[in-house]
């Protein structure tokens, strides 16, 4: 498609300056470049790629570029800045996504160590508040992997007493970290 003879006469203008003849380019090719770009992308962005493609046949209308159709050079100047505005886009979104998944693994990893550490000094808090045979049958039995009968014999006690006094402990320890089981409860699900 060749350029057509009003164009001709508008782009001869427009080399000398006439700021009409851009005008009346401007007019006749911002619809259709507008409704072309947002085959690619949104509105405004259309609309954008649009005026910059204008803009730019102003500030190059001394160079001799269109060899042929100036409505085929401004549609393919457009689908270009498309495509380039969608790369940019794509670019920024996987930078934010990955900025954002940054911050939250961090700010996670901090949230889960400070609660931790919590957990930790209130869970040696309340076993050292235990009565003394119940911590110490607790502490054989959880931390030392010792079983009833390991204990009974090391305390010079009975099977039973060992069960009942973990048991008492286990319900102390529940009532005094209450407001602790969810995290813990998340935290040895999420490590099996």
């Amino acid at each position: 498609m060749e350029t057509t003879h009003p164009d001709i006469f508008l782009l001869n203008r427009l080399k000398k300056g006439d700021a009409k003849a851009f005008d009346t380019l401007f007019r006749k090719y911002y619809p259709l470049l507008c409704a072309y770009g947002r085959r690619f992308v949104c509105v405004e962005s259309a609309e954008e790629i649009a005026q910059d493609t204008l803009l730019w046949l102003w500030e190059h209308r001394e160079e001799e570029i269109i060899q042929r159709s100036l409505v085929k050079y401004l549609l393919k100047m457009v689908y270009r800045r498309a495509l380039n505005r969608i790369e940019q886009e794509q670019v920024k979104l996987n930078a934010d996504t990955r900025y954002y998944q940054d911050i939250l693994e961090n700010v996670l990893d901090e949230a889960d160590l400070c609660a931790i550490h919590d957990l930790s000094r209130r869970l040696n808090e309340a076993i050292r508040s235990l009565p003394d045979t119940y911590r110490e049958a607790f502490v054989m039995h959880r931390f030392r992997d010792m079983t009833y009968k390991e204990i009974a014999e090391q305390l010079d006690t009975t099977v039973k007493s060992v069960d009942y006094r973990i048991q008492q402990a286990v319900k102390l320890l529940s009532v005094e970290l209450k407001d602790y089981l969810p995290l813990l409860a998340f935290l040895l699900a999420g490590k099996s």
